[in-house]
C-alpha cells in the first residue's frame, strides 16, 4: 500500500479519542473501532438499535468501524472532534486485511469484559463472538480509503454484511464499491445550504453520487440529518433530490445535540421526534413511489421506503427487511 503520507494530527488527539473510546487497529492508527451504547444494551439484553428495528441488524453482531479517521467535510452538526484532523494527499494507508482482521480482533478483547458480568445475556455473548456485521461508518469518510472495496470484499469473504455511510464527495468510489448498504448523507437542497451546514465546496459532486446511487445492485439509503433552524424547510427540495437518487429507503433523522457539535449548536436545534415525524410526512407528500413505514421514537428518526424495492440481499420481508 504504498501512498506516502502526512497525517495531520499529534499525539495528543489521538490520546484525547482514545479516551472517549477509540481504539486504533492497524499498523499506521488510521483505522479505529469503538463500541456503542447499543452493542451494550444488546449484549444484556435490554433492547436493540434502530438498524435492528428497520433493518434486522443485531447490534451485538456488530463492529462499529472506520478505515479512515479523517473527512473532507467540517459539518456543523457532526458529534465528532473534527476540527482536530486533516487528510494530505499522501498518506501510508494499511492494507485491508490488517484493518480487518484488527478491527474484529480488538472488537473480540473490547467485549470480553461483559462474560464476567452477572447482567449479560451469555447466548448474545456467544453470538457477540461472531460478528455478523460491520458499519463502516464510525468517524471520518470512508471513501478518502483507497482500497475501500478491497475492504468491503474481506469483510464479506468472512460471511459479514456490511453498511458504507458516505458523505458522497466521491462519487467514483460510491460507483466503485459494492456494499450490502450503501448510505449517502443528504442535509441540504440546494449549495448554499450545504455550505453553511457542511463548510466544504463538494455540492456538483454530491450530485453525481446521488446519480451514482441510482444505479447501485446493493441496497441504497439516503439519510437526512434534520437540524431545527438550519436545514427543516423546502421539503419538496429534498424529495426531488430523493427521485433523483431514487434509494431503497429515507432515514429522516434528528440531530442529536451530543458531543463535539455541543460547541457549535445549541440544544434548541435538536428537534423533538414529532417534529422530525412532521417533517418526514411533508418529504414523502412530495414523492410518488416512497412512502413512510417505521419509526423509532427513541433514536428520533422515520423511515421511508420505496415502494418497489429493487434488492433484497439477504433480506427477508418482516415489517420491513431483515439480514
Amino acid at each position: 500500500m504504498e501512498q506516502k503520507a502526512t497525517l495531520n494530527y499529534n499525539e495528543e488527539t489521538l490520546r484525547t479519542l482514545e479516551r472517549q473510546g477509540y481504539h486504533f487497529v492497524g499498523t499506521h492508527k488510521h483505522s479505529a473501532v469503538k463500541t456503542c451504547l447499543w452493542l451494550w444494551k444488546s449484549i444484556r439484553g435490554e433492547g436493540n438499535c434502530y438498524k435492528g428495528k428497520f433493518y434486522g441488524i443485531s447490534a451485538h453482531r456488530c463492529v462499529q468501524m472506520t478505515p479512515s479517521i479523517f473527512c473532507n467535510q467540517r459539518c456543523i452538526h457532526c458529534w465528532r472532534p473534527i476540527e482536530a484532523f486533516n487528510v494530505e494527499p499522501r498518506i501510508v494507508w494499511d492494507p485491508p486485511d490488517e484493518i480487518v482482521e484488527g478491527s474484529i480482533r480488538e472488537q473480540m478483547r473490547l467485549i470480553s469484559g461483559f462474560k464476567g458480568s452477572p447482567r449479560t445475556d451469555m447466548a448474545a455473548f456467544n453470538e457477540a463472538t461472531k460478528p455478523k456485521h460491520a458499519a463502516i461508518s464510525l468517524i471520518g469518510e470512508p471513501t478518502l480509503y483507497p482500497y475501500l472495496n478491497e475492504l468491503i470484499a474481506e469483510f464479506h469473504a468472512r460471511d459479514m454484511t456490511t453498511f458504507v455511510v458516505t458523505n458522497g464527495t466521491n462519487p467514483d468510489v460510491v460507483r466503485e464499491i459494492k456494499p450490502t448498504q450503501l448510505y449517502l448523507s443528504l442535509n441540504a437542497t440546494e449549495e448554499p445550504g450545504y455550505k453553511k451546514v457542511a463548510r466544504a465546496n463538494y455540492w456538483a459532486r454530491i450530485m453525481d453520487s446521488l446519480e451514482e446511487l441510482r444505479r447501485k445492485s446493493c441496497r441504497t439509503v439516503i439519510r437526512i440529518t434534520c437540524m431545527e433552524g438550519l436545514n427543516m424547510e423546502n421539503p419538496e427540495g429534498y424529495a426531488e433530490l430523493v427521485k433523483k437518487a431514487n434509494p431503497d429507503f429515507v432515514e429522516v433523522k434528528a440531530y442529536m445535540h451530543i458531543g463535539y457539535s455541543r460547541k457549535r449548536l445549541s440544544r434548541a436545534a435538536m428537534p423533538a421526534h414529532a417534529r422530525v415525524k412532521e417533517f418526514a410526512s411533508e418529504i414523502s407528500n412530495y414523492l410518488t413511489a416512497h412512502r413512510i413505514v417505521d419509526e423509532s421514537e427513541i433514536s428520533r428518526v422515520v423511515l421511508i421506503s420505496n415502494s418497489s424495492i429493487r434488492k433484497r440481499n439477504k433480506m427477508q420481508p418482516v415489517n420491513v427487511f431483515f439480514f
